[in-house]
């Protein structure tokens, strides 16, 4: 669904990751890594908002090679950045329908389709509040509302149950393994969300995919001298170089 090759990123001198190679499939990636490790530049290639310096990105069977072919692309792909903008005095449904219209649907579909991505994150009784007056949670299940409207074919999420209590993350666990049919890359630190709801797992490090496939195989490299209090931590860390693990 989502493919890279030989991809290359960076920020005017400093290069990020240079022939990256990327698979992701339909169901649910999670995509580790310590900070530094390229996870978000990754995720901004992908979703096209940053084009990479080399390399090929097929979405859906098809390349962009284009600034015209990326702004097609991104009407499949759904991308929540972690640091997401909006207006406090924009009301939940306005806000929704905003990224409908960001996505390319036709106006007359913004309505329902932000109906339908409230009701996916249970926001349906909020939906006229303005965005300034949620709570934290409520505020991220409605970016999630805004990366999911009008069901795009990939969902990209940056760090989404940062700041989220333990009862919301679990909210969020039961939202994402509610979309069927669709490809997820998701970006966390919590080991525990990976371990609940993704079927595959992408390991980076210094702009490197250290591991990419199924958790079950990450967790299979389980090291009992590693740190860590369950199998995919330990795996995980057994990954990373030793000045990573004592950080």
């Amino acid at each position: 669904m989502l493919v890279g090759k030989q991809l290359s990123q960076g920020y005017g001198r400093h290069t990020v990751f240079r022939g990256l190679d990327i698979d992701v499939r339909p169901g649910v990636t999670g995509l580790l890594g310590p900070n530094g490790a390229g996870k978000t530049t990754l995720l901004r290639t992908l979703a096209t908002v940053q084009p990479p310096r080399d390399g090929r990105l097929t979405i859906d069977g098809r390349e962009v090679r284009s600034e015209a072919e990326a702004r097609t692309a991104r009407r499949q792909i759904g991308f929540l950045p972690q640091r997401f903008g909006f207006e406090p005095g924009m009301r939940v449904r306005d806000f929704v329908r905003y990224g409908a219209w960001l996505r390319g649907l036709p106006p007359d579909g913004w309505a329902p389709a932000a109906t339908t991505a409230l009701g996916h994150v249970g926001l349906t009784d909020e939906a006229a509040k303005k965005m300034g007056r949620l709570s934290g949670g409520m505020r991220q299940r409605a970016a999630i509302a805004w990366a999911i409207v009008g069901q795009p074919r990939v969902v990209l999420l940056d760090e989404p149950t940062v700041g989220l209590d333990p009862q919301q993350r679990l909210r969020f666990r039961d939202i994402i393994a509610g979309l069927t049919d669709t490809t997820v890359l998701l970006s966390t630190h919590l080991i525990d969300d990976v371990d609940a709801i993704c079927d595959r797992v992408v390991v980076m490090h210094a702009g490197e995919i250290r591991f990419a496939g199924p958790t079950d195989e990450l967790k299979a490299l389980d090291d009992s001298s590693m740190p860590g209090h369950t199998p995919l931590e330990r795996a995980y860390m057994s990954l990373l170089p030793v000045e990573e693990r004592d950080r």
